[in-house]
């Protein structure tokens, strides 16, 4: 059995529960890397990571460098004597780094690698339908996401689950995930396989309000699976033209209507208790809905202090 000294590096809810597991299995970590902190809100006040408050509440030392490359950083985690490294929702590291542990740096992502490499497996994995994914234990390489395959295992995306709830079950399952992977390299059991590269490999693109946007001419399908991808963060959105106002308002849930209508793709139809929009082979019934300035809410509560007009639309 080898004697693990352990080097951890995370930033967000995510990577807590793998620190956490670690740490209640008496694995030991000598350093954990984080994100520096950062200000936030209108007093500006500084946020600490979800992982330094968790390596503050146990004791752990934390390191928060804004520069991977820089001496001191290097000079301070060559003293840690870490004989392995593990990363779980960080940022890309220099070869510096990941090179200088005696039993490599491996790193969990939440998808079944090669497919969802990048920066939201997650929400990608819902937006194109999938109907499972899983995690991935992988030594890190010079490219992202494409090194040595060590661990796997797929998790189902149930119809109806959005991004959150995927997010949790991946959070647990990769924690255990990551302990598996963890007794190879402690017992020298590690066999790893490459990544095979194929045309077919569906990427993980970093989020943006061009790909948060709904496409109203899209399949009833493929816009639910949007919407449900994107939630709760950074959530879908569209621009509703509501008499002379545009605004562009944040979807939160949503369910499908498969019906045939003759309306305008983008009509807007209200009733006592629901808004729904027209597509090409239904509705999209907006069950949860946030406009600019106010607080998410459902249909029927946003309909007793607002009021959509005839010739309502989304763009």
């Amino acid at each position: 059995m080898k004697n693990l000294r352990i080097v951890f590096m995370g930033t967000p809810d995510f990577a807590v529960a793998t620190l956490k597991t670690l740490v209640e299995n008496n694995y030991t970590i000598v350093g954990v890397i984080t994100a520096p902190d950062k200000p936030a809100g209108r007093g500006r006040k500084l946020n600490e990571s979800a992982v330094k408050q968790y390596a503050k509440s146990v004791g752990l030392n934390i390191l928060q460098p804004t520069n991977l490359k820089s001496e001191d950083f290097l000079n301070e985690l060559k003293a840690l004597k870490a004989n392995l490294q593990i990363v779980v929702a960080f940022r890309m590291l220099p070869q510096v780094v990941w090179q200088m542990p005696e039993y490599g740096t491996f790193n969990l992502h939440a998808s079944l690698l090669p497919n969802y490499r990048g920066a939201a497996p997650i929400n990608w994995a819902i937006i194109n339908g999938e109907t499972k994914t899983g995690v991935s234990t992988f030594f890190i390489d010079e490219k992202i996401d494409t090194g040595e395959m060590i661990l796997q295992e797929d998790v189902a995306i149930d119809p109806e689950e959005n991004a959150g709830s995927l997010h949790d079950k991946l959070m647990v399952v990769g924690s255990a995930l990551v302990l598996k992977t963890v007794a190879l390299i402690e017992k020298g059991n590690v066999k790893t396989i490459p990544q095979v590269d194929t045309h077919a490999i569906k990427t993980a693109h970093k989020l943006n309000k061009d790909n948060c946007k709904i496409n109203w001419h899209d399949t009833l399908d493929n816009i639910y699976n949007q919407i449900r991808g994107l939630s709760p963060y950074p959530a879908a959105w569209c621009t509703l033209l509501n008499g002379e106002k545009a605004l562009d308002i944040k979807i939160y849930k949503a369910a499908k209507e498969n019906t045939a209508h003759n309306l305008q793709i983008g009509t807007v139809v209200t009733t006592k208790n629901e808004v729904k929009v027209a597509v090409a082979n239904g509705y999209v019934v907006l069950n949860e809905i946030k406009l600019p300035g106010k607080r998410s809410m459902d249909a029927k509560s946003l309909l007793n202090g607002y009021a959509f007009c005839n010739e309502a639309k989304v763009l």
